[in-house]
């Protein structure tokens, strides 16, 4: 793991506040990290990492996913609702702009938010569009030269 995908969801996060002209402290916003899910157990890890890494910056933080495990979208907003956050920033946790952020978690998200009590929810741009990405990139590219 590294922390670059930590600031890299923080960056999107910062973005998406900035844009959207809210000028609350970061200790009073919520988030609530979207990732697609997997079969592999071993797939949660990234995500409880960046979600860890945020948990000290932020008023509370959360993860759902998209399909596959739990919690679900709808169940991810109903924690969020209970939590009554003054804003919530949802972060698309993928890297490329396909079919699951143009539409799919979209058709589960905006219902989910409507029927919810959250009256200020933003949503940040998928982490590929984020300059950091070639930071993540160029560090790996480092482990491996530096392996021999």
């Amino acid at each position: 793991m590294h922390k670059t995908l930590i600031n890299l969801v923080e960056n999107r996060i910062f973005s998406t506040l900035q844009e959207n002209k809210v000028t609350i402290s970061k200790k009073d916003v919520d988030v609530l990290i979207i990732g697609h899910g997997s079969k592999d157990p071993n797939a949660q890890l990234s995500l409880d990492y960046v979600v860890d890494g945020l948990k000290n910056n932020y008023r509370n933080v959360n993860r759902c996913w998209l399909e596959i495990e739990q919690p679900d979208i709808v169940q991810g907003i109903k924690t969020c609702e209970k939590n009554n956050p003054q804003v919530l920033v949802i972060v698309f946790y993928f890297l490329h702009e396909g079919a699951h952020v143009k539409t799919d978690i979209n058709n589960d998200l905006i219902p989910a938010l409507e029927n919810s009590s959250i009256k200020k929810a933003y949503i940040t741009k998928h982490l590929g569009v984020d300059e950091k990405m070639i930071d993540l990139i160029i560090e790996r590219a480092k482990e491996v030269e530096n392996a021999d």
